[in-house]
C-alpha cells in the first residue's frame, strides 16, 4: 500500500466504528497521524486506536460531541495543540432518526441537523480556517438517501441533502485557497446502524437482492473512496458527490430481475 499522507494530520469523526474506524485505520496504514474523534464509544475508539498502533500507525482518541460547539472548539484546540494544523478533516459523525414524518418532532430534527449539518459546517470552517495558505482536504460522508429515500428516514434524508449542496457550496468558496471538497456518498454497507432495524436474515437477504452486486458494501469499501478523494490522486476532483453503492442508486425502482445464468 502506498504511504500517501506520511506526516500528514487527520481527524475522522465518530471513528469508534464502522465507516469512521475503517476509515481512520485506512488513513493510519497510509502514514497519516490519526485523531479518531468518537462521542460516547470510549471502548470502540479505544479498539479503534490499538488496532492502528498494534499495525503500526500513529493514532489518538478525542472524545467531543460534533452536535455542540463549544465541544467543536474543545477538539480543534485539542489537535492543534497535540497533532498541529488538520490536513484532512472527514466529517463522518452522524445522528440517525427512524421517525415516519408525521411523527418526528422539532427536537428530533433538531438533532439530527445539530449534529450532521450545523455541527458539520462549523467544524469544516474551523479546520478550512487552519489550511488557509497551506491547502488540505474535506471529505464528507453522505448517504444514498441524500438522493433517494425509504420511509421513515425524513430527517436523516433532509440532512444527507443538505450535506451534499454544502459539498458543492464549500468546494467553490474554498477552491481558491488549495483546499478541496468532495463528499463519499455510500449505500448499504454492514454496519451496526444499518442492520439495527433489520436483524431478520430473510429480511437483509430480500434487501440485498435489490443490490447490483447481490451483498451489502463493507465499512473498508468506504474507507477506500474517503481516502481516495482527500489524496494528491484526486487533486483535480473538486465539489463531487461520489457514490459508493454498486450501482444501486442508478438501477431502476422495483423487484431485483431474475438471473438467467
Amino acid at each position: 500500500m502506498t504511504a500517501r499522507f506520511v506526516g500528514k494530520v487527520v481527524l475522522v469523526t465518530g471513528a469508534s466504528r464502522g465507516i469512521g474506524a475503517a476509515t481512520a485505520a485506512r488513513f493510519a496504514a497510509e502514514g497519516a497521524r490519526v485523531v479518531a474523534n468518537y462521542r460516547s464509544d470510549s471502548d470502540g475508539a479505544s479498539r479503534t486506536v490499538e488496532e492502528i498502533v498494534r499495525s503500526g500507525g500513529t493514532a489518538r482518541a478525542v472524545q467531543a460531541d460534533v452536535g455542540d460547539i463549544a465541544s467543536i472548539d474543545r477538539l480543534v484546540a485539542d489537535v492543534a495543540a497535540n497533532e498541529g494544523p488538520i490536513d484532512v478533516l472527514v466529517n463522518n459523525a452522524a445522528s440517525f432518526s427512524r421517525s415516519s414524518f408525521l411523527d418526528t418532532e422539532l427536537d428530533e430534527l433538531d438533532q439530527v441537523l445539530a449534529t450532521n449539518v450545523r455541527g458539520l459546517f462549523y467544524l469544516s470552517q474551523a479546520a478550512a480556517r487552519t489550511m488557509v495558505g497551506r491547502g488540505g482536504a474535506i471529505v464528507h460522508v453522505s448517504s444514498i438517501l441524500a438522493r433517494l429515500a425509504v420511509p421513515s428516514r425524513t430527517a436523516y434524508c433532509t440532512s444527507k441533502g443538505a450535506v451534499e449542496a454544502l459539498t458543492r457550496a464549500m468546494s467553490l468558496d474554498l477552491a481558491q485557497h488549495g483546499i478541496r471538497v468532495n463528499a463519499v456518498a455510500p449505500g448499504l454497507i454492514s454496519t451496526e446502524a444499518l442492520l439495527a432495524g433489520m436483524r431478520d436474515p430473510e429480511i437483509q437477504a430480500a434487501i440485498q437482492s435489490h443490490i447490483p452486486s447481490g451483498a451489502f458494501g463493507e465499512p473498508e469499501d468506504i474507507a477506500a473512496a474517503v481516502v481516495f478523494a482527500a489524496s494528491d490522486d484526486a487533486r483535480y476532483i473538486n465539489g463531487a458527490i461520489i457514490p459508493v453503492d454498486a450501482g444501486l442508486g442508478a438501477r431502476e425502482a422495483g423487484p431485483a430481475p431474475r438471473r438467467t445464468d
